[in-house]
């Protein structure tokens, strides 16, 4: 039997259990991944994310484009499969390595699998360049059409539109009739065409210029309290449908079960994330 020290957080009540392996090769199979993240059985979170410096990556393609980056996000979904990067975990990641010292600025790179992530020290917590973002289909967009219908139990199909923000979304206009709050979600809504790799759905009711409500059902875990980079294509999605443009400097409010998040268009087709994140327990979980 193997004892597992962790560290669980949140950020806007989405929860990760970090495993540090900064010395050991504590690699996780599938189904250790997804024991931990039952909430029955195991630690309890929406994902599991493994703490290794860069220059120990499995992955070839993370190592070559690291720069500077010192830690690598292994991130997977609570079913154990693997995920690129998760928005929220990025900042409960930082503030793992601000309060253990092993990051000390205020500045600071994360390597994922989609790319390296830029976070800055904020008064709530931390923002996240979260890097390029784009269209799967511009061309719905351009026409203040939609690339991508969305089947819940229950409800005609929804309108959508997808987005790529180094993870799949698929962001669903919700029509005034339809209560935000009566969508069942326990299980994944059904998409047509279907997405190749699985796709994180958001549900999205604006509530005025720049500020929108969300809920989300995220691929490999279910419905979450919050998805940073789901609150991230909500609010691009968004402004699309409302001006069919996004320019630099655009600022979004996305309120989520799990609390309040802010997003802002950066140049060259970047989004940044904000919010709270917070360190809530520490332990040794045995294997």
């Amino acid at each position: 039997m193997t004892e597992l020290p962790f560290v669980k957080g949140h950020g806007t009540e989405n929860d990760f259990i970090l495993v540090p392996d900064l010395d050991d090769e504590r690699l996780l199979a599938p189904e250790q991944v997804a024991w931990l993240a039952d909430r029955h059985a195991g630690v309890g979170g929406d994902g599991v994310i493994r703490i290794v410096p860069t220059e120990r990556a499995t992955e070839d393609f993370v190592r070559a484009q690291a720069g500077d980056a010192r830690f690598f996000m292994d991130y997977r979904n609570a079913d154990g499969s693997v995920s690129e990067m998760c928005g929220n975990g990025v900042r409960v990641l930082a503030t793992y390595l601000r309060e253990t010292g092993l990051e000390s600025g205020d500045g600071f790179g994360i390597a994922t699998r989609g790319g390296v992530k830029q976070v800055r020290v904020t008064p709530e917590g931390f923002a996240v360049d979260m890097g390029p973002w784009r269209l799967t289909d511009p061309s719905a967009a351009a026409e203040f059409g939609h690339d991508t219908l969305v089947h819940v139990e229950g409800f005609p199909p929804f309108s959508a539109v997808s987005l790529d923000l180094g993870n799949p979304h698929t962001v669903v206009a919700l029509p005034e009739e339809v209560d935000l709050d009566a969508l069942p979600l326990l299980h994944a809504p059904t998409l047509n065409p279907v997405a190749p790799d699985g796709s994180n759905v958001e549900f999205v009711r604006p509530l005025g210029p720049g500020h929108v409500r969300m809920r989300v059902h995220e691929r490999g875990v279910g419905e979450t309290r919050s998805c940073g980079t789901g609150a991230c294509a909500a609010a691009l999605a968004t402004s699309f449908w409302a001006t069919g443009a996004v320019e630099v400097g655009d600022a979004w409010t996305v309120e989520v079960p799990g609390g309040t998040l802010h997003v802002r268009a950066l140049p060259g087709d970047r989004v940044e994330l904000a919010g709270p994140a917070v360190l809530v327990a520490e332990g040794v979980i045995r294997l």
